[in-house]
């Protein structure tokens, strides 16, 4: 099929919040030096994956809190408690295990300074039906202490961009020399860990061939990339005004004129009652969209009866 399906990227949702590590050594440089280097760093990072990926598929909290990269541990529980949900058991709330490499051809690894990113390309298989084309994942690392330690992943759909996929097939990697794929040395910031959310809040965005990024409150930042996905802001939507800011920007090789969403969504608990839109921004097909932008949007105390049933 072209594209994933809509399970398929909520798995990926949920991958791209959990974490692993396993030994290995931070260099200084954008890229590894010497072929020697490069596969040592190579075999590092997938035992780093591979070992993330069995301690959720066996469920091992331990194991998986003591490979985490540190802000990612506080971003997941951030997720949890936003939804609602209990830590740590929703961890490992998956409707599939995490992709395996098997088949998977890993095109790049690249260290520089306390971050590293490993890119394989192939039919990248979730697990939920249908016949998978060729895409990209990408998985991200940081060093803390003495070792690796796994902090994301990033599913790139290759159904809009055909001509860098037809490139990659060709073995033609012009396309993941970019910046984008590139490990930018920074170690990431600590998120400030939130309270229970009063409002379970989303943030949807529909970009073909864009990158979008959107802020809540300063304090829930989120990242889209050639995608249709919802994700959970951290600590929900405030009674009364709340702050979102975004910037949205062509992916390289997109030259499109698509239409693009983003929406606030706040979600009930009570059966029958349905998501509350309180804020969307949104372009027709041919309309160039705004490169960024400040809004407010309000949780009016009748919005706030009507998710919470009272």
């Amino acid at each position: 099929m072209e594209s994933v399906n809509r399970t398929q990227l909520n798995i990926l949702t949920a991958i791209v919040l959990l974490t692993l590590t396993l030994g290995g050594t931070p260099t200084g440089h954008a890229q590894t030096s010497g072929a020697a280097n490069t596969a040592a760093l190579s075999k590092s990072l997938q035992d780093v994956y591979l070992y993330w990926r069995n301690a959720i598929v066996g469920k091992n909290y331990y194991a998986w809190k003591q490979i985490t990269a540190s802000h990612r541990v506080i971003s997941i529980q951030n997720r949890i408690v936003s939804e609602k949900g209990a830590f740590p058991a929703d961890i490992f709330n998956l409707p599939a295990a995490p992709p395996a490499l098997n088949g998977l051809k890993l095109l790049r690894a690249r260290s520089k300074g306390v971050t590293a990113k490993a890119v394989y390309f192939g039919e990248i298989d979730f697990g939920v039906g249908g016949k998978p084309t060729d895409n990209l994942l990408v998985l991200s690392y940081v060093h803390e202490g003495r070792s690796w330690k796994y902090d994301s992943a990033e599913f790139v759909n290759l159904s809009s961009l055909k001509d860098v996929r037809t490139q990659l097939q060709a073995k033609n990697y012009t396309y993941i020399d970019g910046a984008a794929f590139m490990p930018n040395g920074v170690r990431p910031i600590k998120p400030i860990v939130v309270a229970r959310a009063k409002y379970i809040t989303k943030v949807y965005t529909y970009c073909p061939g864009r990158e979008v990024k959107v802020s809540v409150n300063k304090i829930s930042k989120h990242r889209f990339q050639d995608i249709q996905r919802a994700e959970v802001v951290a600590g929900g939507a405030r009674d009364g005004m709340n702050r979102l800011t975004y910037t949205i920007k062509n992916l390289p090789g997109y030259s499109g004129d698509d239409p693009i969403t983003i929406r606030v969504y706040l979600f009930s608990q009570i059966k029958g009652v349905k998501p509350v839109n309180v804020f969307q921004y949104q372009t027709k097909k041919g309309e160039k969209p705004k490169a960024q932008g400040s809004v407010t949007f309000n949780v009016s105390a009748a919005i706030g009866r009507r998710i919470l049933g009272r």
